[in-house]
């Protein structure tokens, strides 16, 4: 008699059943694990062994054969631990075949019978409630797995979900559980001067633009950028539910709590190109990723290495990193707002004469070569940040809060989402920096005197299609700041305002 218990395995954010196949049968006391196992696989046996007997509970002195089926797919990850245990002991007769066909179980066995926290349990959740299954998983995973709907059982044991499946014992099922609020956002009031990155910032939040900030060191920035998370609007409950998803494949979740909150990544400038786009050993998803429907600050830009910058250039454009490796082809998703920051040249003063580096220009030139053309074609919103002044420094705080841009910043999204709202929602666009083809046409298109403009903006300055159309895109989103039903000639203005061809040398 050959035992089955149903568990998963993940590509991407992909859910694969898994079927866990238990054999005892004759021959030399052995327990071995085929089916393509990584070393954390192999090393179950060890766990559940102690786990079981930590239950008074011995392997029979017999041959024990785990197969992870399909055999050729590779099976990484600590989550087959309760699989297993649950195989052998509907083998042993402890447990009902038919009772574990309802369920498809994931959880990592401590040695004294505890299940410990999995990556993992929400997509495991929806694909389980998707087959009309329950899911087991560990007490600690409950919170996300409730989100999905469906029957969870989330003991905190091994005995105890044994109690509850022979009916000695009742599990309570778990609540959708939410994280906790992180502390309070750096407020917009922080920042003197710099009106025109301000109102980039506030653009930027608007439509989703990616945007390129230019200053001296000190300048103001980093402050600027991560005041962008208080004027962004929250997740929609759909979108809190995609983005939930990959941060639970990484093991990301906070208690297993999800979040409305916009991710809001700052990778370090050495990071690899592994980091940021994914891939690594397990093809995990990298920061491109994890800031899914939220922001990536890449400050320091020409810090990073080039090859990391460049392979950010595809999943900008397709909103999606595809991870391609000898044994893996994985794509997740990782359509994100990209703010950068960067001096104008290694030692950042190239506009200031009083400390201007005596290897002007040619410092400049070799401090920027590392963003290359298409890179910075890509990105939306130029803007310079000047060095602030000792008088406004010593101006009183503005009186526009972030709260105060936040309310225009929704009402821009929320025109956004009305003039889409008739089309099929697989083809409806989040915000006007998806825009794009006939769409882009039709909802951006600027009365005569802006499209003159744009023409003849567009054959001066050279700009190419794919410059074209992000001012476009940015001249929509400040129509909708603005209120306005079209795109008017003083909001192509002020797009080709933010619009440059090259960094300054």
């Amino acid at each position: 008699m050959v035992a089955r218990v149903n568990t998963v395995a993940f590509q991407g954010i992909d859910v694969v059943e898994v079927d866990v196949q238990v054999h005892i049968g004759g021959g030399l006391p052995s327990f071995t694990i085929v089916g393509l196992p990584d070393k954390t696989v192999a090393e179950a046996r060890e766990r559940v062994r102690a786990a079981l007997a930590a239950l008074g509970l011995a392997l029979p002195p017999r041959r024990i054969t785990i197969n992870l089926s399909p055999a050729d797919l590779v099976k990484e990850g600590s989550h087959y631990d309760l699989p297993i245990a649950l195989g052998l002991l509907v083998a042993m007769g402890v447990i009902e075949a038919e009772t574990m066909a309802r369920y498809v179980a994931l959880g990592e066995l401590a040695l004294d019978g505890k299940l410990t926290a999995v990556a993992g349990a929400l997509p495991a959740a929806m694909g389980a409630n998707a087959r009309d299954r329950g899911l087991i998983c560990p007490a600690s995973c409950g919170g996300e797995a409730a989100w999905a709907g469906g029957e969870v059982l989330a003991p905190d044991s091994l005995l105890a979900l044994i109690n509850h499946l022979k009916g000695t014992q009742v599990l309570s099922p778990p609540m959708p559980r939410a994280a906790a609020a992180e502390g309070t956002v750096p407020d917009l009031r922080d920042i003197k001067g710099q009106e025109t990155a301000k109102r980039a910032l506030e653009v930027a939040a608007a439509g989703a633009h990616h945007l390129l900030m230019v200053g001296p060191p000190g300048a103001g920035k980093s402050m600027l950028a991560q005041r962008l998370p208080g004027i962004l609007p929250p997740l929609a409950p759909a979108e809190a539910l995609e983005v939930s998803m990959i941060h639970s494949i990484a093991g990301l979740l906070a208690e297993g709590g999800l979040s409305r909150q916009r991710p809001f990544r700052s990778p370090h400038h050495s990071a690899s190109m592994p980091a940021l786009i994914g891939g690594g050993l397990r093809a995990k998803p990298g920061e491109i990723s994890l800031s899914h429907l939220g922001v990536l600050f890449l400050d320091e830009l020409p810090e990073f290495a080039r090859a990391a910058l460049e392979a950010l250039r595809q999943p900008l454009e397709s909103g999606r990193a595809v991870v391609a490796r000898a044994n893996a082809h994985i794509t997740y998703p990782a359509r994100v707002q990209l703010i950068a920051a960067m001096n104008p040249c290694r030692c950042g003063y190239l506009d200031d004469p009083g400390q201007a580096c005596g290897r002007a220009p040619k410092c400049a030139i070799e401090y920027q070569s590392k963003i290359s053309g298409p890179l910075f074609d890509r990105i939306d919103l130029h803007v310079d940040v000047p060095a602030v002044t000792a008088a406004d420094l010593s101006l009183p705080p503005p009186a526009e809060s972030s709260a105060d841009v936040a309310a225009r910043v929704a009402r821009a999204r929320t025109v956004q989402a009305e003039r889409v709202k008739a089309l099929p929602e697989a083809q409806r666009p989040r915000t006007n920096a998806e825009l794009d083809g006939e769409l882009l046409e039709e909802m951006a298109a600027p009365e005569p005197a802006g499209r003159k403009l744009l023409t003849d903006a567009a054959e001066r300055l050279k700009l190419s299609a794919r410059g074209y159309h992000r001012v476009l895109r940015v001249a929509r989103t400040l129509a909708d700041l603005d209120g306005a039903a079209t795109v008017a000639r003083v909001h192509v203005a002020e797009a080709l305002s933010y619009r440059r061809i090259a960094l300054p040398r």
